[in-house]
């Protein structure tokens, strides 16, 4: 491993020494594609265009203060960079990457008051890529040990040169063993997309999960109607609600479908899997678990409360499990037979789905991975798809539907069955008594109910 150490004593060899040194070890990565480190003590003056704002960092170039940013001279993406305490020494960044053009790449992390630590990528693309071109890909590097590493960016071994043109993420370092959750449950929402402006359904949503114990909500947001907005801020305002910005339109074609044959696109559903491997690290320290879920959908417990005691008699059941996978079942909107009482005049103009009138579900179709969704340890799960996880230090178990379903309030998957077909389920109106006033106090405070 060879380490180069620059400091002010040889300042007087000026910019050309170090450029022509990273262009070396470009060329013997190049030529026999072994890990190198470079370590500059610190970076000249004469060398920083754009110097960065994070005290201590030495990074040569501003830093990305954006959810998706690109990585230059490709249209692959970075997401964010995570270390965690079980790490041994490696950066993880979550990327968006072509999976049919795979190509070298290379870390270059800023050290806290160090200089800079250069090591080679390794790639690893995710199962689940629905056929698509574009998926999500983690990128592992590792880091020096004498490097305290604050940013990270990956560059193309043609570009090291260009140390000042790239944008650098930050490291979001955890400790995973030996301190207190800040919550218990944390939603993660991914994505909001065209417009989405379905009001009602979204705040009967939260606040039955809040109803069941969830303490903190995260919201990939593409975009949303202007409604839904409001109704955005004032959640932010409680401090329940992490809206993350995701303009992933700005870079790739996304899919407004899972199928590529029929949706076509370049990464799957906006980007969905990206932002649900980013949700499960970001919550890795603060939260015991994730639940993955969509805006329309409810992880409803039937012999239990709450989330506390559903998952309690879970681990208990299940101490080695750490993916808890609940069968999905679809509520047709199409269908409010028996539920007048629940039709209020006050919510008829507020945009979206009324789910306390549609208590209809449709049979669930066995062994159809497509049809559930997930409760996991975010601290076990390395990486996970939309409807299950495929890293795991431990096991995964599918929950019996008699204990909990997903609760999906949309338009009916199987229209061909009658009413008579369908199975009347009304566990929601457990939940009205507590559920409508609640709602009613959201809407009046996001300015949806005058």
């Amino acid at each position: 491993m060879a380490i180069l150490i620059w400091n002010s004593r040889t300042i007087c060899l000026g910019t050309v020494f170090i450029l022509f040194t990273y262009l070396c070890i470009a060329m013997i990565y190049l030529k026999n594609n072994q890990f190198f480190s470079l370590k500059v003590d610190p970076v000249p003056r004469a060398a920083i265009q754009k110097p960065s704002t994070f005290s201590g960092s030495v990074c040569p170039a501003p830093l990305s203060a954006n959810r998706i940013t690109p990585i230059r001279g490709t249209r692959y993406l970075m997401v964010s960079a995570f270390i965690n305490d079980e790490a041994n020494g490696q950066a993880n960044i979550i990327t968006i990457m072509n999976r049919t053009h795979p190509e070298p790449f290379i870390c270059i992390f800023c050290c806290y008051q160090h200089g800079l630590s250069i090591s080679v990528v390794k790639l690893d693309k995710h199962v689940e890529h629905f056929g698509f071109p574009f998926v999500t890909t983690d990128a592992f590097c590792n880091i020096e040990p004498t490097c305290n590493a604050t940013h990270v960016t990956i560059s193309r071994t043609e570009n090291i040169l260009e140390i000042q043109s790239h944008l650098y993420l930050p490291i979001h370092k955890f400790l995973t063993h030996g301190r207190e959750f800040d919550v218990d449950f944390t939603l993660c929402i991914s994505c909001l997309f065209g417009g989405y402006n379905n009001v009602l359904q979204f705040v009967q949503t939260i606040e039955t999960y809040k109803l069941l114990s969830v303490d903190h909500v995260v919201i990939y947001n593409t975009s949303c109607g202007p409604d839904l907005e409001k109704v955005l801020r004032s959640y932010e305002e409680d401090g329940i609600l992490e809206i993350i910005p995701w303009p992933i339109h700005h870079f790739l074609e996304p899919s407004k479908g899972w199928n590529y044959e029929l949706h076509s696109g370049e990464v799957h559903y906006y980007g969905q899997q990206a932002t649900i491997n980013d949700c499960i690290h970001r919550n890795r320290q603060r939260s015991k678990y994730v639940i993955l879920t969509d805006a329309d959908e409810i992880i409803m417990p039937y012999q239990h409360s709450s989330l506390h005691q559903l998952m309690a008699e879970l681990q208990q059941n299940n101490p080695y499990a750490v993916a808890f996978i609940f069968w999905t079942y679809v509520f047709s909107k199409e269908i409010n037979r028996g539920s007048e009482r629940f039709n209020f005049p006050l919510w008829r103009h507020v945009p979206g789905v009324n789910i306390l009138r549609h208590i209809y579900k449709e049979p669930v179709k066995w062994l159809a991975i497509c049809c559930s969704k997930m409760i996991v340890d975010p601290r076990k799960v390395m990486q996970a798809s939309v409807h299950t996880v495929y890293k795991i230090n431990g096991k995964s178990i599918y929950v019996p539907n008699d204990l909990a379903i997903v609760m999906h309030t949309t338009e009916p998957k199987r229209p061909d069955l009658g009413i008579e077909k369908l199975i009347m389920d009304n566990k929601i109106w457990e939940y009205a008594e507590r559920l409508i006033p609640n709602v009613n106090k959201v809407l009046h405070k996001s300015g949806i109910l005058k």
